[in-house]
C-alpha cells in the first residue's frame, strides 16, 4: 500500500490555515516517495494559490522519506510501504497514516517497435529472477504470438534507494512467486539477482528508455509520461488486464481499514 507520512502536527496546521485564513507566509517541507511525486507536484501548487501556504516536498526515495520523518527534520514524509508496529512504536513522536493518491505499479520495457505485451506472473517473476534471459524466450512468445520478439538480452532496472515502490513490486513477486520470495522476498530494499539500479521512478524510467532490451517497475504515470510500453498482466480469473486510470481505481475498490495500512497485491496496487 502506498501511503502518505505525515506528521499529526503537521496534519493539524494545514486544516488550521485553510480554515482561519492565516495571512502571514507559511510553508510546509515534506520528503519521500518518488511514486506520487507527479500528483503532489500538481497538488501543492494548487493548494498554495488557494490558500498562500507553500509546500516544498522533495522526491528522494520512501526510504528517506521515512528517516526523515523519524529524525524530525520535516513536517511530513511519504512513503509508498506503510511503517509497520514496531517502527511506528519506535518513532519519537506519534505517527498517523493518510491515504492520498492511488497508483500502479507496472512492468515497463525497451523493444524494437514498442510491442504492446501480455505477461503471466510466473513469468514476469522469472524475468526479473534472471532465469528468462532473452525476450525471444519461448515462455514470452507463447503468450505473444503476435508480436516480433527479438533475440536480445533482458536487462533488469530496479531501484537504487530505499523505495516503496520496490515495496509494492516485490510484495506482489513475493505472492505470485514462491521462489522468489525464498530467494528474494519483499521490502523496500532487497538484494536484486541481476540489472542495474536508478535513483527513483523516474530514474528507473530514463534508464529502461536508455538501454534496449531493459524491463524495469515504474509507477503508471511515469510510463505514460515517457511513452513507454508496458505490459498487461494476467489476474486470476485469468484476464490479461492492461493498467490505466480506470483498471487502477476499479483494482483500489476495497474496504480500508480504520489505522489505513492494507496490502493489495494483486493487482499490484497502492493506495497513498
Amino acid at each position: 500500500m502506498k501511503t502518505s507520512r505525515i506528521a499529526m502536527a503537521a496534519l493539524v496546521l494545514c486544516v488550521a490555515t485553510s480554515v482561519l485564513g492565516f495571512s502571514q507566509a507559511i510553508e510546509l517541507v515534506g520528503a519521500g516517495a518518488t511514486f506520487p511525486a507527479p500528483f503532489y507536484t500538481k497538488l501543492f501548487d494548487e493548494y498554495n494559490k488557494q490558500f498562500g501556504v507553500k509546500v516544498n516536498y522533495q522526491a528522494i526515495g520512501s526510504g528517506g522519506g521515512i528517516a526523515q520523518l523519524k529524525g524530525k527534520t520535516v513536517d511530513f514524509g511519504a512513503s509508498d510501504a506503510f511503517m509497520n508496529d514496531a517502527d511506528i512504536a519506535a518513532s519519537p513522536a506519534p505517527i498517523v497514516h493518510v491515504p492520498m493518491v492511488a497508483g500502479a505499479v507496472v512492468a515497463s520495457y525497451n523493444l524494437p517497435g514498442s510491442p504492446e505485451l501480455k505477461l503471466t506472473a510466473d513469468v514476469l517473476a522469472d524475468m526479473f529472477l534472471g532465469k528468462i534471459k532473452r525476450w525471444n524466450d519461448g515462455r514470452i512468445v507463447a503468450l505473444n504470438a503476435s508480436a516480433t520478439l527479438p533475440n536480445v538480452a533482458i536487462t533488469v532496472v530496479h531501484r537504487s534507494d530505499g523505495s516503496g515502490t520496490t515495496a509494492v513490486f516485490t510484495d506482489y513477486l513475493s505472492k505470485v512467486s514462491g521462489e522468489w520470495k525464498s530467494k528474494v522476498g519483499s521490502g523496500t530494499s532487497v538484494s536484486w539477482p541481476s540489472g542495474v539500479g536508478g535513483k527513483g521512478n523516474a530514474g528507473v524510467a530514463g534508464l529502461v528508455k536508455q538501454l534496449p532490451g531493459a524491463l524495469g517497475y515504474v509507477e503508471l504515470i511515469y510510463a505514460l509520461q515517457n511513452k513507454m510500453p508496458f505490459a498487461s498482466l494476467k489476474n486470476k480469473a485469468g484476464n490479461f488486464v492492461t493498467p490505466t486510470l480506470a483498471s487502477t481505481e476499479a483494482a483500489c475498490a476495497v474496504v480500508i481499514p480504520d489505522d489505513t495500512r492494507v496490502s493489495l497485491p494483486t493487482p499490484a496496487c497502492r493506495s497513498g
